[in-house]
């Protein structure tokens, strides 16, 4: 049988008010005893006429006359005292329901938003306006529960229609090529093959999107566990001359003067997510440059700290638009729309900090162009 938190209370209420109830009966009783027998009184052995009811005079001691009025005092106090214990447990026991009522409200509350909760009404909440104890905090803590269920559900939302958005422009050109080439039947060598090339540059950058989608995942997963499935001695230094390898033929086409500054920079951490940190700052700083800008790499510590800084040329930049670049699919305006990359490098590297405790900072130049900063805990300091 199920029995309600609420009557549960009042029952457990009731039963501390009976016994404090009984308690006092007994202390009322002895007390009486005691007051009886300290009265002054006859000695013991002293002969007392005493009327009855029905009229006769009985000779009794003085023991027996006040042993009698003590039975008297007993019986008296038990009968009104009787009553007064049944009176107050029932009326503690209906207050104690009553108040109990109100101090669990709101846990109702939250238990009829609970049930009522979906995707479509995670904007309700509690708002509790009591007083500020642990029922507060329980609906202040069911409240920021809701919060951030409501907007990780609007993120992953917004991520899937922009990873739908993106995924239907390469899938919509293979479908078109395909079928151009399948309704001509005189096609020639040369535009099956043009036909070809324009598919597998399709689908290269399909691939590069599910596997860009795939590690974006697995950062944000995480840094919202607070711990990495792998913790290695990794120096960031040494990671920057594999990455300028990778983009070494697009900074030649393209005239870039590199620099880097490379100092120990040794942190704890996932060697494969902290390569693909310094790769995508690098491929970032390339690929949003203009032509015959500068890019420069450096790293260095700086206490309990370890940092790197990718800066690169480009267009100007309001500080307030770098914030945006962080989200997935966002590139940042006319300058840097159009540019080849999927629109997550600077989100996997927002993931990719998170995970491992670090810092993104993102500096708006002057000159046109941006400063990417990232710092982490040194090695053998990492909380992860």
């Amino acid at each position: 049988m199920r029995v309600s938190l609420r009557w549960r209370l009042a029952l457990a209420y009731g039963a501390l008010l009976s016994v404090a109830a009984a308690i006092l009966l007994a202390v009322a009783v002895i007390v009486a005893d005691q007051t009886v027998a300290a009265t002054p009184g006859l000695p013991p052995d002293t002969q007392v006429e005493v009327v009855t009811a029905d009229g006769a005079t009985v000779t009794v001691s003085a023991a027996a006359v006040q042993e009698a009025l003590r039975d008297q005092a007993r019986d008296a106090i038990l009968r009104t005292g009787g009553l007064a214990f049944g009176f107050v447990v029932l009326a503690g026991s209906a207050a104690s329901y009553l108040v109990a009522g109100r101090v669990l409200s709101p846990v109702s509350e939250l238990t009829v938003i609970a049930r009522r909760l979906s995707t479509a009404t995670l904007a309700q909440r509690i708002s509790y306006s009591g007083p500020r104890d642990e029922l507060a905090d329980l609906a202040g803590a069911f409240d920021e529960m809701v919060r951030r269920l409501d907007a990780a559900f609007a993120g992953q939302q917004r991520f899937a229609a922009n990873a739908s958005h993106e995924l239907r422009t390469p899938l919509t050109l293979i479908r078109t090529e395909v079928d151009v080439a399948l309704s001509d039947p005189n096609a020639s060598v040369d535009e099956l093959r043009t036909s070809a090339e324009i598919v597998r540059e399709a689908t290269i950058r399909a691939d590069a999107l599910v596997e860009s989608l795939l590690l974006l995942a697995r950062s944000e997963a995480e840094a919202q566990q607070g711990m990495l499935s792998r913790r290695e001695s990794v120096d960031l230094a040494d990671l920057v001359p594999g990455a300028l390898a990778a983009v070494g033929s697009e900074t030649t086409e393209r005239d870039l003067s590199v620099e880097s500054s490379l100092a120990p920079a040794g942190t704890v951490g996932d060697p494969e997510l902290l390569s693909r940190l310094v790769g995508n700052l690098v491929e970032n700083g390339v690929r949003h440059n203009t032509d015959g800008g500068a890019l420069s790499v450096g790293t260095g510590r700086s206490g309990g700290r370890v940092w790197l800084v990718v800066s690169n040329s480009g267009p100007v930049f309001e500080q307030a638009e770098l914030a945006d670049l962080l989200t997935p699919f966002r590139r940042g305006g006319a300058g840097r729309s159009g540019v080849r990359g999927v629109g997550l490098g600077l989100s996997i590297v927002r993931a990719v900090v998170a995970a491992h405790h670090g810092t993104v900072d993102l500096i708006a130049l002057p000159e046109g162009g941006m400063e990417v900063r990232i710092t982490l805990p040194a090695g053998g300091a990492a909380r992860l």
